[in-house]
């Protein structure tokens, strides 16, 4: 794991899972996201766990981006072509910014380990002062996926939160 230092974060993780909504699955993707932001230096971490609903994840999302000001909110699940994958057309409705690169990253970091990373819709963006990163569901593509983006995690926050230094600068 890279070690990256910056201000810690108020974190937020959304799991997406029907079925470890209803109990029939136990979630493992969403603690080892958070033992990757714990062990990062992160403290304010929450975790919950929703259906795969859009108008759901919709409210979350807005909720913790407006009313709770999460610096970082992780969603892990539902970025694939299932019928019930909606994750990324969730969040593309409650963004006011795409950040094309993370998407791109995400699925370059991903294809040299597996084919299948390409079918992946995982993206990310902003509202507000949030930054909203898609995750694919198994802890370890999750991981990978964070891992491969995590050093611009907090420079964007950073600039999204009033930072004025020069980009090239940091």
């Amino acid at each position: 794991m890279t070690k990256h230092t910056f201000q810690p974060l108020r974190c937020a993780v959304l799991v997406l899972s029907d079925k470890g909504s209803k109990g029939l699955r136990e979630d493992t993707s969403g603690p080892a996201l958070v033992d990757f932001l714990r062990h990062s230096g992160h403290k304010e971490i929450l975790l919950d766990l929703l259906p795969d609903d859009q108008q759901q994840i919709e409210r979350c999302l807005i909720k913790w981006s407006d009313e709770d000001a999460f610096d970082l909110i992780l969603t892990c699940g539902g970025t694939g072509v299932s019928a019930r994958d909606v994750t990324p057309e969730a969040t593309t409705a409650v963004l006011d910014r795409v950040m094309p690169g993370f998407g791109e990253r995400m699925r370059a970091f991903s294809l040299e380990k597996s084919p299948h990373a390409i079918v992946s819709r995982a993206l990310a963006g902003t509202r507000g002062s949030s930054l909203i990163i898609n995750l694919p569901g198994s802890p370890r593509a999750a991981l990978e996926n964070l891992e491969a983006v995590w050093p611009a995690v907090g420079h964007l926050v950073a600039k999204l939160q009033g930072d004025q230094t020069d980009c090239g600068s940091d």
